[in-house]
């Protein structure tokens, strides 16, 4: 490709046409490489593959996992949810919070400023009643129903695994066809290999891309042996949230949970890769937090915000 369209990546200017909002290596001499025949669709490729990553603040979301103790009742959800508008965050992803009507949920967040990305929903539910949660997702207002955890599903029995893989995108059909979309979010036992192949490597080749979409967990790939950016690649186009959670490693010899930015994740390169497939919406978690679980959402969210988000 280099010697057909005369290095298309280059730093000099180049039959005085000018690219100044592109980095250095990064220029792309479009005129040059159209009047070269290149088709449309490569040179959109090219444009998303050297461009830098456009993650708006406006698609970083607070998961309520992280603050899970404040939402046990309506009115601690309320407040909860003003705490984070404050932070700065302008969406939540909801967690334990089927108990509460929708329509409660949905003017708590209204009334906080709030949109509502996802909410993980019982694995039961949307097994077995897919019509009822996109009921209540259409209550809710969002798009995306999470299925949380294979649920009393046995990896080592091929049989349980595929039923539930079968299950799942007969599910994802019926919220496909009701304008949603199912998500199924990872945790590290999905990187066991299991005949030759990881489970979520299974899943994801036995059903349809349009029917099952991904809510990758950066934290759980990493911890499962997984590689995040090639996770995030693999899923072009399947992979519409992801959750925002770093890898925390201790003096004594243990994993933990810590604020983005304070741990070993690459998040320029996981954010770049993700952005590249599709990603939508970006949700900061902290499954456990040394103090106050809002300083910990404040402290990702400066960090998002400083080094990751387009400007």
């Amino acid at each position: 490709m280099q010697a057909r369209y005369q290095a298309t990546l280059q730093p000099e200017q180049k039959e005085g046409h000018k690219a100044p909002c592109l980095p250095p290596r990064q220029v792309i001499f479009l005129p040059a490489l159209l009047a070269r025949g290149a088709a449309d669709s490569c040179v959109a490729c090219l444009l998303r593959e050297t461009m830098p990553p456009a993650m708006k603040l406006s698609q970083v979301a607070a998961q309520l996992h992280t603050v899970r103790e404040h939402c046990a009742t309506p009115a601690g959800l309320a407040a909860t949810a003003k705490k984070i508008r404050a932070l700065g965050y302008t969406a939540i992803e909801l967690s334990g919070t089927a108990a509460f009507a929708a329509n409660d949920v949905a003017a708590i967040a209204r009334d906080a400023g709030l949109a509502i990305c996802a909410e993980l929903q019982p694995p039961a539910e949307i097994l077995a009643r897919p019509e009822a949660c996109i009921a209540r997702l259409r209550q809710l207002g969002c798009r995306f129903a999470v299925y949380p955890w294979p649920e009393g599903v046995d990896f080592a029995n091929a049989a349980q695994r595929h039923a539930l893989i079968r299950q799942l995108d007969a599910a994802g059909a019926t919220f496909r066809a009701a304008g949603l979309t199912l998500a199924y979010h990872n945790h590290a036992l999905e990187f066991v290999k299991l005949a030759g192949a990881t489970f979520l490597d299974e899943l994801f080749a036995s059903t349809v891309p349009q029917n099952l979409a991904a809510e990758l967990d950066t934290f759980w790939i990493h911890y499962g042996g997984g590689d995040v950016v090639a996770w995030c690649e693999k899923l072009r186009g399947r992979l519409p949230l992801l959750h925002v959670k770093d890898y925390g490693f201790t003096a004594e010899n243990s994993h933990t949970w810590c604020e983005v930015g304070a741990g070993t994740l690459d998040w320029p390169a996981i954010v770049a890769a993700a952005e590249r497939s599709g990603c939508e919406w970006f949700i900061v978690e902290q499954d456990t937090c040394p103090g106050d679980p809002f300083d910990s959402l404040r402290a990702s969210f400066e960090f998002v915000a400083t080094h990751l988000a387009a400007r």
